[in-house]
């Protein structure tokens, strides 16, 4: 098989984290309009910080859900909790345990199964803390009535968008209200942003802006990893970086928020520099343990 060279040819396809296998038939069937697939999403997944307000009292063995991190293993597992169509909508504490990423991860796959060109996005939402930059991913669509790329924030069923007070439509996110990674980076650079401003819980900083981009340059090229999975120049405190790091940084920065026509470039750019390309083996800090978890065959 040849690879894609087109952007929205390569985006149509699945990848690594996306494809769902021997378990692709569990997307037939699903609804093609948006707002209708969202709550398809909705009906199958459970946030792990929001299930309390679903009445929800998870045990650790079912936060542990958050790591299955492959569609391919996530499918099996919804399967095993209730054995309907993924169209039919599972009481809360039936859902599988996820996050924002497997939200986005989740959408993106059955998009690509669809024929839809689709890819997870890691950066920052401006709608959960007033002032804030909060760690997030949304799923990115091609709209091809509009020929342009849309934001889609799956996680955003009714209950949230009542408690967040939200105003916008979760399946067109405006540019202003989700930052990726590389945005977030260049307004820190400029001087146009704080960086304590940017993160999730006691963690926040440039060097998580700097995490988060790489892991959208990675989603990019369509390996979707899980918030706490390093590699490469995401480690590393920021005084250890180079110049030539941050000018390489500086680049991905642009890379990522570029349009279509940048596609051959940021492809080029994550292949050949290994800072930035994922390994077969990866650090994950699921915990304050770290692990070492293989991704895929090299």
């Amino acid at each position: 098989m040849t690879e894609a060279t087109h952007p929205l040819e390569y985006y149509a396809g699945q990848g690594p984290i996306t494809d769902p296998g021997e378990h692709a038939g569990l997307f037939d069937g699903l609804p093609t309009e948006m707002p209708a697939l969202c709550r398809a999403v909705h009906g199958v997944l459970l946030h792990v910080f929001w299930a309390e307000r679903y009445g929800v009292k998870l045990t650790d063995e079912r936060k542990q859900e958050v790591q299955l991190r492959h569609v391919a293993r996530m499918l099996p597992r919804m399967r095993e909790m209730d054995d309907r169509p993924l169209s039919v909508a599972r009481p809360s504490e039936r859902r599988l345990v996820g996050n924002c990423r497997d939200f986005s991860t989740l959408l993106c796959a059955i998009l690509r199964h669809q024929g839809v060109p689709a890819r997870a996005r890691c950066g920052f939402g401006r709608y959960f803390t007033p002032g804030r930059y909060e760690d997030h991913w949304v799923c990115e669509y091609w709209n091809a009535t509009e020929q342009r790329w849309m934001m889609v924030d799956a996680q955003l069923d009714e209950v949230q968008r009542q408690v967040l007070g939200i105003t916008f439509d979760p399946c067109d996110v405006p540019g202003d209200q989700f930052l990726p990674g590389g945005k977030g980076w260049q307004l820190c650079r400029a001087g146009q942003a704080d960086p304590d401003c940017f993160g999730i819980f006691d963690m926040h900083g440039l060097w998580f802006v700097r995490g988060d981009m790489v892991r959208d340059l990675a989603s990019l090229n369509k390996v979707e990893l899980l918030p706490w999975d390093c590699w490469g120049l995401i480690e590393g405190e920021d005084k250890s970086l180079s110049e030539d790091d941050m000018a390489l940084l500086d680049r991905v920065a642009a890379l990522t928020l570029a349009g279509n026509e940048a596609f051959s470039e940021m492809r080029a750019l994550y292949a050949g520099e290994a800072r930035l390309r994922v390994p077969p083996v990866i650090r994950s800090w699921p915990t304050a343990a770290v692990q070492e978890i293989k991704i895929f065959d090299e």
